[in-house]
């Protein structure tokens, strides 16, 4: 059992473009042009608003509105509506990953390799990500390392949220939406926007949830495992002149998921995975506040200064029993409260959109903070016998220089350059100890680095239709400290490097048929380097730690996507096929009876001793694909009825580089079907929603050594009235 790394073990786009079938609780981020064609979609990814069909990103993207029609309000949602990503959700954490790269490892020092940012600051790296979606203005979700610009930079991609702003001489606006369904599920969310002068406007948002558990659990223990979620949002946006704007948000989430549940990782079949019993007392809680404070200034001449201040400050709490059974041994439990604290500051400056050279130049610091109370961090294997215990301080700290460049000919060229300069470091100041074995360590040490990553693209705009790019993008994730091994003498192995991808890609966007169909068509090529993985020492098999695979991944892929309207008609496709495959690479599975030394780069080969070349990387499924179809009925008195299918599939994929079936690394494929009826009368929509209407039971997540499942079957009712 990895228990030394578990510090906190804790369609295509289905876009619907049509005119409104539902009321749309939050302004779209499309530019309006007429209803029965697609819609001009923008992303913000290089710090200013760009046209997504003229941009070299591969990407997905998602209005407010289209969140709500869909009812997505979680991040594991977000795999079922673009190609390529999966999301292996173990509740306050997960493994997010793009193109098989993200993140590989459930613990706080393996850092994430796809950010997530809200409103444009970066958010806790992997952690607290339940935070649900509500009154959004858009979602981009970008593929491919984003090395110039993201946060602590990016591997595997990048998640941009942004919710709705404050409008001045807006008028008492917003909108309020109820849900019922099964499960006892209720839910109550709306915003108001609070006109204040001719240059202040606030905006208050909230949201709130309960519903029982989708598990039954035989006890002795059962506890209260259901769902309450509670947050709020206040915005403040001031504009004394024209060149100035000040925008101020303050979140705050408590969010209580009862518990993550879940049967040994080694049952095969997927027929229990509700149905289970449990010894050990088990809760699960995320309270967290972030606040954001971001100024833009214009100058005469068009070029922009801005300023992104983050603060985020969190506390996790989770009781678990992880080995999924009531038997008196294994024995297995966890009971962990950290503390998180994260600031960051962004500084940019920003030419004018237009001209022959526009450019980007800017700054990034970021500090995280994991703080582990004493007596408040125990693994039990069992409890009573070996308490593994941990408290301490571990912190990060990312620091970069950035800027882009870009040259624009007349005939329709562009040349792109962007480079990014990254130091970083971790540092360890902790206390580990097994009280019955009367063992105590101190770790202070710190491990730290710098990158130098960017972009080159060649783009050309054939005609206003047809837009193609061709790049080379690097992106890069900090190495980290490993723990000290207990039963060694307190020995701590040395930290794991920093991991590297190296992205070839090409792509073509068009808009055809008069502006009914837009298509976007892209392939890539990726060397992935020092992939970070929990492993066994080479020198000591019987002990594991976090290593770098030593030679390189190769990932290489076509990816799909297609929107259409064709008057009431609208529906979206797309698709993802995926190849992967390891390089050279010797170890022993950590799971099964370790023989001798294994050397990562030279074995020998044994039986014990395993090449794992060739084999495919880890969360990188070969085929997603994503269909919605959806037809506006007109009825009498100017209603509506708009019925909405969508389908997604992700192919199977493995939660380990060992590929062995009998431990439980193999994740089966996940179909999920949705279904939507809406009404619209007037500004009312009342929806009859359905998600995973087939109840496909499948693996949502491995976290050793348990399974978690996914969602299964929910239906209701959702009414959404705009004022």
């Amino acid at each position: 059992m990895k228990t030394h790394a578990m510090w906190l073990s804790a369609s295509v786009l289905t876009l619907a473009w049509t005119g409104v079938a539902n009321a749309q609780a939050a302004p779209p981020t499309k530019q309006q042009n007429t209803a029965d064609t697609v819609q001009e979609l923008v992303v913000t990814a290089e710090r200013r608003v760009e046209n997504l069909q003229k941009t070299a990103i591969a990407a997905t993207v998602m209005t407010g509105a289209d969140l709500q029609k869909q009812g997505i309000v979680t991040v594991d949602q977000l795999q079922f509506v673009s190609p390529s990503l999966t999301v292996n959700n173990f509740g306050q954490g997960n493994d997010f990953d793009i193109r098989g790269i993200g993140k590989g490892e459930h613990n706080t020092q393996t850092g994430t390799g796809v950010v997530t940012y809200r409103d444009g600051v970066a958010t806790f790296p992997g952690y607290f990500q339940e935070e649900p979606y509500y009154d959004v203005s858009g979602v981009e979700i970008l593929r491919g390392p984003q090395g110039t610009f993201s946060g602590q930079n990016a591997t595997g991609g990048a998640v941009i949220i942004n919710t709705v702003d404050p409008k001045i001489n807006g008028g008492y606006t917003g909108y309020v939406q109820a849900q019922v369904g099964n499960y006892a599920d209720w839910g109550v969310q709306g915003a108001v926007n609070l006109p204040i002068s001719d240059t202040l406007a606030a905006r208050f948002a909230f949201n709130t949830e309960e519903r029982n558990s989708f598990y039954h659990i035989s006890g002795p223990w059962t506890g209260d495992p259901g769902l309450k979620w509670g947050s709020a949002r206040f915005s403040l946006l001031w504009t004394p002149t024209d060149k100035l704007k000040v925008l101020w948000k303050t979140d705050y989430n408590y969010l209580d998921n009862g518990g993550y549940f879940g049967d040994p990782i080694t049952n095969l079949g997927t027929s229990n995975l509700f149905n289970f019993s449990n010894n050990y007392k088990t809760f699960a809680t995320d309270q967290f506040a972030r606040t954001i404070l971001k100024v833009d200034y214009t100058t005469d001449s068009g070029i922009t200064l801005r300023s992104i201040s983050g603060y985020q400050q969190g506390r996790t709490a989770w009781t678990g029993d992880i080995d999924g059974t009531a038997l008196a041994a294994p024995n297995y439990i966890i009971a962990e409260d950290v503390n998180e604290r994260l600031w960051s500051e962004e500084v940019n400056i920003i030419s004018p959109d237009k001209g022959p050279l526009t450019w980007v130049v800017g700054a990034y610091y970021q500090n995280n903070r994991y703080d582990f109370p004493s007596g408040l961090f125990d693994i039990g294997v069992p409890p009573g016998a070996v308490d593994e215990d941990l408290n301490g301080i571990n912190s990060t700290y990312t620091a970069a220089a950035f800027g882009q460049v870009s040259w624009n000919w007349d005939n329709g060229l562009q040349l792109q350059v962007g480079a990014r300069y990254s130091k970083w470091s971790s540092t360890n100041r902790v206390y580990y100890t097994v009280p019955e074995f009367a063992l105590d360590f101190y770790q202070n040490e710190t491990t730290d680095g710098n990158n130098l990553t960017g972009k080159v693209a060649l783009n050309w705009n054939i005609n206003p239709d047809n837009f193609v790019y061709a790049f080379v993008a690097t992106g890069a994730k900090p190495g980290g400290l490993n723990t000290a091994l207990y039963f060694a003498g307190g020995a701590v192995p040395p930290p794991f490097k920093q991991e590297y991808v190296t992205d070839y890609e090409i792509g073509w966007k068009a808009t055809l048929l008069d502006n009914h169909l837009h298509t976007q068509l892209g392939g890539y090529y990726n060397s992935f380097d020092h992939f970070q993985v929990i492993l066994p020492i080479p020198s000591q098999p019987t002990s594991t730690t976090e290593q770098n695979v030593p030679n390189a991944t190769k990932l290489y892929g076509i990816e799909a996507q297609a929107q259409a309207v064709f008057g009431d008609f609208s529906g979206s496709i797309g698709l993802g096929l995926e190849h992967s495959e390891l390089g050279t690479f010797f170890t022993e599975d950590p799971r099964l009876t370790a023989v001798g030394t294994c050397n990562p780069t030279t074995g020998p080969l044994t039986a014990a001793c395993i090449n794992l070349s060739g084999k495919p990387q880890t969360y990188a499924p070969d085929f997603t694909f994503n269909v919605l179809l959806q037809y506006n009925f007109h009825l009498g008195n100017g209603d509506m009825l708009t019925p909405q299918v969508s389908f997604s599939h992700i192919s199977d994929q493995w939660g380990t580089l060992f590929d062995n079936v009998s431990q439980g690394d193999y994740l089966g494929a996940r179909d999920i079907m949705n279904a939507n009826l809406a009404w619209t009368h007037g500004d009312l929509v009342i929806t009859a929603y359905g998600a995973n209407v087939t109840d496909d039971h499948y693996i949502a997540a491995l976290l050793s050594p348990i399974r978690l499942a996914g969602a299964p079957r929910q239906y209701g009712l959702r009414i959404t009235k705009p004022f």
